[in-house]
């Protein structure tokens, strides 16, 4: 009897499981999460990772780290929707690996910066128009008054149209391709742009100093964002929607009012 009955709520319990694992929701897009340095090594990228973990739970979307560009293979890409370059610096990618890169976009996939993404492979032509600007110089990190430029990018809608924050502002060299879509700007009258590295120095943008775009590209979608430098902004509500609301857009092309 005791038999029976153990096995009937065995039964009973695959069953459950089965049925429980055929009608889970499935995530609504698959991201590759890659913060591979090869050169200045960001200390937040644990706060980084962590914070991508936690977007992917809230938002339902399902998330790979890597440091390992062995990922970047037309197979294993195959699996993903959209890539996030997390503080990457460098040359990251082999010829062989940027191949990879490009096919996935060219496939109608998305492409994600975090901040130092625009200090990555300088001399790659094809991924400095994916990205759009590349930086130049930094000052001290300080806090700067921002301004959205445009509300109706998802992410952009629940910040205040100028507010504070403290970051490291990068500087960015001229535009890569035409046809930026700009969302975010830095006010420099509101902090002391100047930086003098000895083999660069640099004093600012002026009038018009851009912090995030996106933009179509080469058949895919490509969002980025100079934000992200200070640890404690990975739990800051404000750009961690500003991030997903990149993400989503590159992810799936939803989100831009028309």
């Amino acid at each position: 009897m005791l038999k029976k009955t153990l096995l009937t709520m065995f039964c009973l319990f695959g069953f459950l499981l089965t049925h429980a694992t055929a009608h889970a929701d499935p995530p609504q897009f698959n991201v590759l999460l890659f913060s591979k340095m090869d050169g200045f090594h960001h200390k937040a990228v644990n706060e980084g990772v962590t914070a991508m973990r936690k977007l992917s739970q809230k938002h339902h979307f399902s998330i790979d780290w890597h440091e390992d560009s062995g990922v970047f293979t037309d197979e294993r890409l195959a699996r993903y929707d959209a890539v996030v370059f997390l503080l990457t610096t460098g040359n990251i990618l082999n010829e062989e690996q940027q191949g990879a890169m490009k096919r996935f976009i060219q496939a109608g996939n998305g492409f994600v910066g975090i901040h130092s993404a625009s200090d990555t492979h300088y001399d790659w032509e094809w991924y400095t128009k994916l990205v759009g600007r590349m930086f130049v110089i930094h000052p001290p990190i300080q806090t700067a008054q921002l301004e959205v430029l445009d509300s109706n990018f998802p992410g952009m809608e629940s910040m205040p149209e100028r507010f504070w924050l403290t970051d490291e502002y990068y500087e960015f060299g001229p535009e890569k391709i035409e046809g930026l879509n700009y969302l975010l700007a830095v006010d420099e009258s509101t902090y002391d742009p100047s930086a003098d590295w000895g083999r660069v120095s640099g004093d600012g943008m002026g009038d018009f100093h851009p912090l995030a775009w996106y933009h179509e590209y080469d058949g895919g979608r490509s969002f980025y964002t100079a934000l992200g430098h200070v640890p404690a902004l990975y739990e800051d509500d404000l750009f961690l929607e500003h991030v997903f609301g990149g993400l989503l857009w590159a992810a799936t092309g939803k989100g831009i009012s028309k």
